[in-house]
């Protein structure tokens, strides 16, 4: 017998495939569904402004692969020029099979790199220099171009069935139009080769690392859907302290930068990670980045995320029916990071915060912006997080009214429905 419990999760769950159905604007019935031929449904955020994003979905058969290893992917994205193409991830695909000793170069020794470099010797008021980096950086370098791809205009790329996707690889999405990423699982590349900074986090030193999951960088009309981003097999719990600083090997899972444009982020899971997605890089950038950064998100779930969920520059970012969990002893800094010249409309969200968790701290000022942040609720409390926020930290006092208000919105659940409907719709896997 069913019990009541069990007979809703069916119905939820049923109603995810429909519910993708009925946005991207197919009409196709569920067991004939091709994600490769799929489109980004009229409204749905802004990739969905001018001419929509449609990715690959015209590519004709010789432009559409399988691909079950990190070449044959490597391949599929050189193949064809800016024709469209349709590449089917079928497995994890692993970009670092070999592990991190394939990258370094003779010559290069850890154990030296850390003696040469210790405060002790080195001090904290000198970039790092000299053979060990000198040895360190070539090694950086052939991880780059071995874990870094290119991904060309018009193109989708999915994941087939409930576990596919990319182990440790850097999608850079770079100066292109029109691509879409959709049910895979992405597991955060790491640094192999960290660069010690004594001269950082107030002359006390740090180690900085490169690669995101995903970069959107100067490119129009993306849509990325239904998609897991995680540390996976590597959170940051489990790293190591060299220096005495954390051997951080991760940098973001998803930004989106350099004037980037005409973005829709929707039915991802996000976790496990610290800095999670930024939009807009550099307070320095205005002159190319006003006017740009304008992303959608809905229907995100966000759970073991410490910080930038996201941070916003100059962007008109909205961000509606999204779910975001704190755990209880998780690390947390904040969700929303306000940042120069940033026009975030946060609206119908909910929040799901471990007791002794502050509510203000959802919000973190780095620059005088004004938000929009109204009907978001708490624990299954309607909040006014901008009051709250202003209240528990009042050297950081902010301003309502983004300026703006989006017209690119499918339909908007109630924000005490959000929970149920994201956490069982949201990630890869979840679309047949």
């Amino acid at each position: 017998m069913w019990h009541g419990h069990a007979m809703r999760r069916v119905a939820v769950l049923a109603g995810c495939a429909a519910l993708v159905l009925a946005v991207t604007g197919t009409g196709a019935h569920a067991g004939a569904r091709d994600l490769g031929r799929e489109v980004l449904a009229a409204n749905d955020g802004w990739a969905s402004e001018g001419a929509g994003t449609t990715g690959g979905s015209a590519a004709d058969a010789e432009h559409v692969y399988t691909v079950t290893t990190w070449a044959e992917f490597k391949r599929a994205l050189a193949d064809g020029g800016d024709a469209p193409r349709i590449i089917k991830v079928k497995g994890m695909i692993d970009a670092v099979s070999e592990g991190c000793d394939a990258f370094a170069v003779d010559g290069y020794d850890f154990q030296q790199y850390l003696a040469d470099y210790d405060p002790a010797v080195w001090g904290n008021d000198t970039p790092v220099s000299g053979a060990q980096e000198d040895l360190r950086a070539a090694s950086a370098d052939n991880q780059d171009k071995a874990i870094k791809v290119s991904v060309p205009a018009n193109t989708t790329i999915v994941g087939v069935g409930k576990n596919s996707g990319i182990l440790g690889g850097s999608l850079q999405i770079k100066g292109v139009d029109n691509v879409i990423l959709r049910n895979l699982t992405i597991e955060a590349p790491i640094d192999c080769f960290p660069q010690w900074d004594p001269t950082d986090d107030n002359k006390t030193g740090a180690w900085n690392s490169e690669y995101d999951a995903v970069v959107v960088y100067g490119s129009t009309h993306v849509w990325v859907d239904h998609n897991t981003l995680t540390d996976g097999r590597h959170p940051d719990s489990s790293l190591p302290s060299y220096l005495g600083k954390i051997y951080q090997q991760h940098d973001g899972l998803l930004d989106i930068v350099r004037a980037a444009n005409y973005v829709t982020v929707s039915w991802n899971s996000f976790e496990d990670h610290d800095k999670t997605m930024l939009i807009g890089n550099s307070d320095s950038a205005g002159a190319t980045d006003s006017g740009k950064l304008k992303v959608t998100l809905h229907h995100n779930r966000y759970e073991g995320i410490v910080e930038r969920a996201p941070r916003v520059r100059f962007g008109q970012v909205d961000s509606y029916n999204n779910h975001f969990v704190v755990t209880k002893d998780q690390k947390f800094g904040y969700v929303f990071g306000i940042g120069i010249s940033s026009q975030l409309y946060a609206t119908h969200n909910a929040f799901t915060l471990a007791p002794g968790v502050s509510v203000g701290q959802t919000l973190k000022k780095w620059k005088e912006s004004p938000l929009t942040a109204e009907n978001n609720y708490v624990n299954g409390k309607l909040t006014d997080l901008i009051a709250v926020h202003n209240a528990e930290i009042p050297e950081e006092t902010l301003q309502s009214g983004a300026g703006w208000t989006p017209t690119l919105r499918t339909k908007v659940d109630r924000p005490l429905a959000v929970p149920g409907i994201v956490d069982h719709c949201a990630g890869a896997g979840r679309l047949r």
